[in-house]
């Protein structure tokens, strides 16, 4: 049974779990799904609305952190848990602070600002399709966007506490980091890769392997910039330099 991995090209949960699999060079096809329209397909799946969603071992994985632990358990090398029973602790511990109290306000935030912009924010949702399903996605659009915004829960009051938790949360990883650069111990682990993966969207590190469109519509250009001078910010361009590597996608 082929390793298929069903995702959202931009999400960073998803970004998640595609690092872990190219990290470990599990073989994998990738099935792209349109935000919005990936819904039913999902919850015939796994009876739940999100992704990623991996195909695995005669099983049907939703949820990045559960789909790292399935692979950590069946390819263990190279490590993503430490050794070091304490420091496994810290690393998960880690992996659930940016899980749950950074990656949800950086999608609020950033499609907030972004959701007005109706051809952008649909380019940018549907990277990876054709042409005729992009033009298509992006008619739909401004019915989407309502579903999005409930969904996402933005508005004003909770998008500026989440500006709040994300300033936090680059506090803390600041604050976390080891002399050797990680966050634990001497060596990469799920709580660099979870940290690193759930802020790209913030930073946009080259080594991405899906384009961002250009040019960033404002306010989002301002806020991206107003972080650019953060040691986090150097922090995620430095994590996907040295270890993002080669994709192990393969074709279907």
């Amino acid at each position: 049974m082929a390793v298929v991995l069903w995702h959202i090209e931009v999400s960073h949960y998803n970004e998640k779990a595609r690092w872990a699999l190219d990290y470990k060079g599990v073989a994998h096809v990738r099935r792209s799904l349109l935000p919005g329209l990936h819904v039913g397909r999902v919850l015939w799946m796994t009876g739940q609305k999100s992704v990623p969603v991996l195909e695995f071992d005669q099983r049907t994985i939703a949820d990045s952190t559960r789909i790292i632990g399935a692979l950590e358990a069946a390819h263990p090398e190279p490590p993503l848990y430490p050794a070091n029973p304490a420091d496994r602790a810290r690393a998960l511990a880690l992996e659930e602070f940016f899980d749950e109290e950074v990656g949800p306000h950086i999608r609020r935030v950033l499609f907030s600002m972004l959701l007005p912009h109706t051809a952008y924010a649909a380019d940018l949702v549907s990277t990876g399709f054709g042409t005729t399903t992009r033009s298509l996605y992006r008619a739909v659009f401004p019915a989407l966007r309502i579903a999005f915004r409930y969904d996402m829960g933005i508005e004003e009051r909770r998008v500026e506490r989440s500006r709040e938790r994300i300033a936090a949360g680059l506090d803390r990883l600041e604050a976390e980091r080891q002399p050797s650069g990680y966050l634990v111990g001497e060596h990469f682990s799920v709580a660099d890769l979870t940290a690193a993966a759930l802020l790209f969207p913030l930073v946009w590190p080259r080594e991405v392997p899906y384009a961002l469109p250009e040019p960033l519509p404002e306010p989002a250009a301002s806020y991206r910039a107003s972080l650019a001078s953060r040691p986090a910010f150097a922090w995620v361009e430095e994590m996907y330099r040295r270890h993002r590597g080669h994709s192990a996608e393969v074709a279907a």
